[in-house]
């Protein structure tokens, strides 16, 4: 089994009793905690041999204390004994006097009310060295899966126990624990005369065994190999076709859209009162749906306690709800939707992203490689550079991406370009959302076709 040196259901009642105890003796009416826990074993390989073999275990807890005048103050630690403990709220009550007057989170409504119950098995752990003998095998499948792949340059295997922990001054008590093993392969292939190419895959699943190792050795090959045949594109704008996984690569860079934190912070395209506009074209609807059961990393409650439901982001192409922390929450006037951080400044953020055909008879494009379509399209395969190449609070994007030009049928990879746009533009320009959607390690979508984008191909 998994073994850690904290077990934090045992010890929250024990973390509850001290705090409340330390709280009385600084004068201090209202407190909350948050903890985390994991274990974690990973392996990386090089040419059959081992590269990298980790193992780790970490503990961090973050105490917020507020004063007399309602000032929060935070302090972050990773010592759980007694002194720890005291020396942790001494130091959130004196970070207290220089609270920020203008951010003053509370206490959520939502944090002792009923959590969603969602199937997440615990698994036992394999052991590094089982890793380490699955890591080499498949390393050495894909290598042989084809005579141009040369190397696996990016892989890594790992398992991980991981477990979280809200208690506050009123009550609340919210407990997690979830067993999560993940593996990538990125392989770089090579012809004579040739400019080498790479791709890869990813496989998550609930415990190491449970993973498709096959099925991301295939995968990792099929796409590697499919950009051998590469040719330049001409500059000009082009029908595209996002596959699942850059078009959720595409909304997460943009999630300021949604985020009420960045509305406040003045970041985002959005502000109070966007609700209700159209953003995007009537068949696409968006939602962030974090208990998914296609989501291995779902938790039930936020950094705050709040409960994780799914909310409706776009319905129809009309934005009608924002994420949000209590603090935002409160200034918007509605309740928390369970997105939170922990802090004095609490951030929120997006869990997993599901995207919809929100038009049941919109004709749909169901073949896999989109033959039905017999004029010239891209296929976008991965988006790269996002942090340089996006402007969230623009809208603007200008992305280098590997995919593929397809002309009646004819699939040739792109040597090197990039794709450019405005996110409302493309939400706008979409011509068809598939109604057959695919789940992806980061969220679940279909195919997105979009008109009119600019690409501009390598000099």
């Amino acid at each position: 089994m998994y073994s850690t040196n904290l077990d934090l259901d045992q010890r929250g009642k024990s973390l509850l009793e001290k705090l409340n105890s330390l709280a009385k003796k600084y004068n201090i009416k209202m407190w909350d905690l948050g903890a985390a826990c994991s274990s974690d074993s990973s392996a990386q390989v090089d040419s059959g041999e081992a590269k990298q073999m980790k193992g780790s275990q970490r503990s961090n807890i973050t105490i917020r204390v507020w004063n007399e005048s309602s000032l929060v103050g935070v302090t972050s630690t990773s010592d759980l004994t007694e002194t720890g403990l005291e020396k942790a709220i001494e130091g959130a009550y004196n970070a207290s006097r220089f609270g920020n007057k203008n951010e003053i989170p509370f206490f959520s409504p939502q944090s002792k009310s009923p959590l969603a119950k969602v199937r997440q098995p615990i698994k036992d752990a394999l052991g590094i060295k089982k890793l380490l003998e699955l890591l080499i095998e498949a390393e050495s499948s894909l290598i042989n899966s084809h005579g141009a792949i040369k190397t696996v340059p990016y892989n890594g295997i790992s398992e991980t126990n991981y477990q979280r922990l809200y208690i506050n001054s009123d009550g609340a008590y919210r407990f997690m624990r979830r067993t999560q093993s993940a593996l990538y392969l990125y392989a770089r292939a090579q012809e004579d005369s040739r400019k080498p190419r790479s791709s890869g895959a990813i496989r998550y699943a609930y415990g190491a065994n449970g993973l498709d190792i096959e099925g991301c050795i295939k995968e990792a090959s099929d796409r590697t190999i499919s950009h051998l045949n590469y040719k330049p594109i001409e500059t000009g704008k082009y029908l595209v076709c996002f596959t699942p996984e850059s078009f959720l690569e595409l909304l997460n860079a943009f999630n300021s859209l949604f985020n009420a934190r960045s509305i406040l912070d003045g970041v985002s395209l959005s502000d109070k009162d966007s609700l209700g506009k159209k953003i995007a074209v009537p068949s696409l609807s968006i939602y962030d749906n974090g208990l998914h059961e296609s989501n291995i990393s779902a938790s039930t409650f936020d950094g705050e306690g709040t409960p994780t439901r799914k909310i409706c982001l776009v319905e129809e192409g009309i934005l009608v709800n924002f994420l949000h922390s209590e603090a935002t929450a409160r200034k918007f006037g509605v309740e928390p939707t369970g997105h939170a951080g922990l802090g004095a400044k609490v951030s929120v953020g997006p869990d997993w992203f599901e995207v919809s055909n929100s038009n049941d008879e919109k004709t749909d494009i169901s073949s896999p490689d989109h033959k039905t379509y017999e004029e010239k399209y891209v296929l976008v395969e991965g988006l790269n550079a996002i942090h340089s190449g996006v402007k969230a609070s623009q809208g603007s994007f200008s992305l280098p991406f590997d995919g593929w030009l397809v002309n009646k049928g004819e699939k040739v990879s792109i040597e090197a370009a990039t794709i450019a746009g405005d996110i409302i533009e493309l939400f706008n320009n979409i011509v068809n959302v598939e109604k057959i959607n695919v789940i992806t390690p980061h969220g679940i979508c279909p195919h997105i076709w979009v008109e009119g984008l600019s690409i501009t191909g390598e000099a």
